[in-house]
């Protein structure tokens, strides 16, 4: 009897792990920024597929120079909790545009800092941009 059970215990495992799978592409979550700049176009970080295999979620905060056009320099991570995350967030930040400065606007000078949270649960994560 014990045996008719685990062709749907492992159909069921199989189910859940697919559900799980395609969620995995949300569950990498821009968190939130800081800095004078408005974003154009804002790039989420893909969720490393070992880090999703082993189950390990964390934290990145990536700070970078935005010049007059809207493109992203002298990217560096500011604070991480797993090394893991750190590739994904600096690329994700590099693939984002921001809105280009009129002439007349002087740069600020001031580092843009964005935190991107990677959490296997994306509906416990948080999301949305801080000014």
């Amino acid at each position: 009897m014990k045996a008719s059970f685990a062709p749907a215990i492992l159909l069921t495992m199989l189910l859940a792990a697919t559900v799980f799978a395609e969620d995995a592409e949300d569950a990498a979550q821009f968190a939130e920024q800081s800095g004078d700049r408005q974003p154009q176009q804002t790039v989420v970080s893909a969720y490393p597929k070992r880090a999703f295999r082993d189950r390990i979620e964390g934290d990145v905060e990536v700070c970078f120079d935005v010049d007059r056009d809207g493109r992203t320099s002298r990217i560096g991570v500011r604070r991480s909790s797993n090394q893991i995350f750190e590739k994904p967030a600096i690329q994700a930040v590099r693939d984002s545009k921001y809105v280009a400065l009129p002439a007349n606007v002087a740069l600020s000078g001031i580092k843009t800092c964005r935190t991107f949270r990677f959490r296997l649960d994306p509906d416990g994560a948080s999301v949305g941009a801080e000014p």
